[in-house]
């Protein structure tokens, strides 16, 4: 029996993963147990970007989104706020 994969929950659960770990890396800068962090490997780039920016203002750090030369992917840096 086959399973049908539905695409727009894939993406969902894709997205809902990357911020995520963008959200840990915010928590983890702003808490002060590392100055700067980095989550590299995001597919989902465009669509993590604001949010993320949002919560990083919020929890008082700034995020620096690092696309691939091919702009296929994006790592996004967080960095203390100095």
């Amino acid at each position: 029996m086959e399973h049908e994969v539905d695409p727009d929950d894939a993406v969902r659960r894709q997205l809902a993963g990357e911020l995520r770990l963008v959200e840990e890396a915010i928590l983890l800068v702003a808490g002060g147990a590392a100055p700067r962090a980095m989550v590299a490997g995001l597919r989902l780039g465009d669509q993590v970007v604001e949010p993320a920016r949002r919560y990083a203002a919020a929890a008082g750090v700034r995020i620096v989104p690092s696309y691939t030369v091919d702009e296929a992917g994006l790592a996004i840096i967080v960095e203390a706020d100095e």
